[in-house]
């Protein structure tokens, strides 16, 4: 009974933790209006990130690593781009995330909400003790 509620304890600590670290390191990316066929998004707080596009066929199209001080802003034209969907995949160290991007023949739209966001795995030694 006693390992149980050790190992209980130390499993209660782990994941809190490893939520805490996850929430520090969480990023928002913050459409902004573009002008004709041109997309533009800011990465709050984000250092370093992989930034690419795919186009509905799953085939990369662009991929940049993208860089800034206190955060990352982009602005993409993608007036070489023929109408389609493609979409804007953004990856850090802990996460990935999938915006679609729509191309008519009026106007290009980034969704803001994203249509898929995938967490990596995060392990972190904390060496606890368990008597």
């Amino acid at each position: 009974m006693k390992n149980i509620l050790k190992l209980s304890l130390l499993l209660i600590v782990a994941m809190t933790s490893m939520s805490m670290y996850a929430i520090d390191d969480n990023f928002l990316l913050n459409v902004k209006k573009g002008n004709g066929n041109e997309i533009s998004f800011t990465l709050n707080q984000i250092k370093q990130a992989n930034v690419s596009i795919y186009d509905d066929q799953n085939n990369l199209i662009y991929t940049e690593k993208a860089k800034g001080e206190k955060g990352i802003s982009k602005t993409y034209n993608l007036d070489e781009f023929p109408v389609g969907t493609y979409y804007l995949v953004v990856e850090n160290s802990l996460k990935k995330v999938k915006h679609e991007i729509i191309i008519s023949e009026q106007k290009t739209f980034l969704t803001t909400k994203a249509i898929s966001e995938v967490y990596k795995p995060t392990l972190k030694n904390q060496n606890l003790a368990v008597n």
